[in-house]
């Protein structure tokens, strides 16, 4: 892609001093993996398309439903029952076809988790539940792969950059998943639809900023409380 195109497309990124035109080329060279193409993969995937990821995988094996349409705003009612890696392919190519999409449809175990986190720079969570989360962290950890990693329910959610060179990861903050009886979700006590659209456009912008070698927190996690409307920040 030549220098003149790039400017015309990513003008508004490469104006900020601190991205500037080699920032914006080290976005279109970066190899990012999302997991999860739901709540949170959704605004993940459509501002890293957006900003020019060069490539951008996606791992979900899931088919859209109508209660999806609340959050998962890249989909749409057309593609109920369709899957969603189809859907979110469909989506990128018409924002920015620029972008390589990489439709990983299938559901990550630890016969495959290896290989897939293997060919990525940053893997980004938006899993749905402990044993994904904590077979992708722990991957992550072997790998010596950034994570970023992001949750939601109700009103709250949590944000962190884990396994950044060489950082904590998820089990320095929870050494273990909780049991299954003790774990509440989004199918039991649901989700506003914008949460994940704030939760999940900080982890892009976090993702942004490690691709373009901008600080970061790290060993620190944020919490974010949109019915007090509080936002803090706890060490680990």
């Amino acid at each position: 892609m030549k220098s003149e195109d790039i400017f015309k497309r990513y003008s508004r990124q490469i104006f900020i001093e601190e991205i500037g035109l080699e920032g914006q080329k080290k976005i279109i060279n970066s190899k990012v993996l999302v997991i999860g193409a739901g709540g949170l993969g959704s605004p993940v995937i459509q501002y890293l398309a957006a900003a020019g990821v060069g490539t951008l995988a996606v791992a979900d094996f899931d088919p859209i439903e109508l209660h999806n349409l609340n959050r998962q705003v890249i989909h749409s009612e057309n593609g109920v029952g369709q899957p969603k890696v189809k859907s979110a392919e469909a989506f990128v190519k018409s924002l920015n076809h620029q972008v390589e999409f990489v439709g990983i449809e299938m559901k990550i175990d630890s016969f495959n988790v290896e290989e897939i986190i293997s060919q990525y720079d940053i893997v980004i969570d938006g899993s749905d539940n402990f044993p994904t989360r904590y077979l992708v962290n722990d991957t992550c950890v072997k790998l010596g792969k950034t994570l970023v990693y992001g949750s939601i329910l109700g009103f709250s959610g949590q944000v962190a950059v884990f396994n950044h060179k060489r950082s904590k990861n998820l089990r320095d903050v929870f050494p273990e998943p909780p049991v299954d009886e003790e774990v509440a979700d989004c199918d039991s006590l649901g989700v506003l639809g914008a949460l994940p659209g704030i939760i999940g456009s900080m982890m892009a912008l976090l993702t942004l900023k490690i691709i373009t070698n901008l600080p970061v927190n790290l060993n620190q996690i944020t919490l974010v409380d949109t019915i007090n409307w509080r936002f803090q920040t706890v060490d680990f």
